[in-house]
């Protein structure tokens, strides 16, 4: 069971407290949007063996979205933060790549 901290209030939560909303940092497209370009947003992710970032909700907390960093294969997770952000924090980047020396990075 992934256990993921909110940046908003602080508490540890367990996955079942918490609500998963797929992969971080993507472009949204909606009504209105080319048929191109919802198509890609709704069919065409990544889904890597190894590092995934993600949007997570405290739903049976605070309510705030988040972003999580967490590895697909050991799901040990790296760091949570602010999901008001396009990239995640150096200070997380840093602590993956010291651990996972061969990782390509963040795209």
């Amino acid at each position: 069971m992934l256990i993921l901290e909110c940046p908003y209030c602080g508490v540890k939560a367990e996955e079942t407290e918490l609500h998963g909303g797929g992969e971080a940092h993507l472009a949204r497209h909606g009504a209105g949007s080319s048929d191109d370009d919802l198509q890609s947003y709704l069919f065409m992710r990544k889904n890597p063996k190894g590092v995934h970032f993600e949007r997570w909700r405290h739903s049976n907390g605070c309510g705030k979205w988040f972003h999580a960093a967490r590895c697909t294969m050991t799901l040990e997770v790296f760091g949570t933060y602010s999901a008001q952000t396009f990239q995640p924090p150096a200070a997380l980047i840093k602590k993956i790549k010291a651990k996972r020396p061969d990782w390509q990075g963040f795209q």
